[in-house]
């Protein structure tokens, strides 16, 4: 099971009603974070989550309005003495982006480690789940996410028996482990069968449309989009900008053959995006004009 929260739905800066753009995930006992825009901590509280959970912090890019919540973030963390590691992902330039914010947070009891993104698609395995980056285009280096939790194929007791495999090692063989005794190996596919669908949501903001995007977001559960401007009269902006507007966020989600898209990154003078869903939602019906706060929790689908 996953939980997903879109704490703030805002682009650029944060406004009374509306949080800078922001993702939290949890899923066994962890809690991924996405951006950490200023505010994120008064968001998290509003939600009722906790930061203390949070082990993975990632970035999409280095522009203020994804980042600046970062050093609060941090002290809070401190304060609350905390002393497990804190991983950081982002592109290029992380440790030096993340050394400079520190300057007003220099001591931490724990412990900061730092994975930088070297190439326009890198998967980093952790907390049982997958989590890929891969590039998209803005006018600075920036990238999209997807979170996979893969599920094996159901456990086979005739199978198990028939190669008279003990019971005591059922567990491990369940959970993927690969088990010795004696001269004899037992492996997962000698008791497990095809595996099931998993769950998959995929993040990407401050881009242009890209193959990239349509590729990794193919089939996920949930797709959280950029949607800078519901103006139709604003594409040029876009472009010019390096965003996205509504309709080419719907146009990625039909083509990627997403279950629901949720678009966010609103542009401060969109006061109502809910007002241009009705076109939006004829090019891909299953269109959501998030708000802060939004919440979903995943399940794995029954056979």
């Amino acid at each position: 099971m996953l939980d997903v929260c879109l704490l703030g739905t805002g682009g650029m800066m944060p406004l009374p009603y509306r949080w800078l753009t922001s993702l939290m995930v949890r899923y066994n006992g962890s809690s991924l974070l996405i951006d950490c825009g200023e505010g994120t901590q008064i968001a998290i509280k509003e939600k009722g989550w906790s930061f203390k959970p949070i082990d993975v912090i990632c970035f999409t890019h280095y522009h203020g309005d994804h980042i600046s919540g970062l050093p609060g973030l941090l002290l809070t963390m401190g304060n609350a003495d905390r002393r497990s590691p804190l991983t950081l992902i982002g592109p290029k330039g992380l440790e030096r982006v993340v050394g400079a914010l520190r300057v007003i947070a220099p001591e931490l009891p724990f412990q900061i480690i730092y994975k930088e993104i070297t190439e326009p698609e890198q998967i980093f395995e952790m907390n049982g789940y997958r989590l890929k980056a891969f590039r998209v285009n803005h006018n600075v280096p920036c990238y999209g996410y997807t979170l996979e939790v893969d599920r094996a194929g159901r456990f086979d007791v005739e199978r198990a028996e028939a190669a008279q495999i003990p019971k005591r090692y059922w567990g491990m063989l369940q959970k993927g482990e690969t088990v010795e005794e004696d001269d004899r190996v037992f492996t997962p596919d000698m008791v497990l069968g095809p595996a099931r669908k998993g769950l998959k949501i995929t993040y990407s903001t401050d881009t242009r449309p890209t193959d990239s995007i349509r590729k990794n977001a193919k089939g996920s559960d949930l797709f959280i989009c950029e949607g800078m401007y519901g103006e139709k009269d604003k594409l040029k902006k876009a472009k010019e900008y390096k965003h996205m507007t509504f309709y080419e966020a719907a146009e990625l989600a039909k083509a990627a053959e997403v279950k629901e898209m949720w678009l966010t990154h609103y542009s401060p003078s969109l006061n109502y995006p809910e007002e241009y869903m009705k076109d939006v939602r004829a090019v891909f019906k299953r269109a959501v004009a998030a708000k802060d706060g939004q919440s979903l929790e995943l399940v794995f689908e029954e056979a």
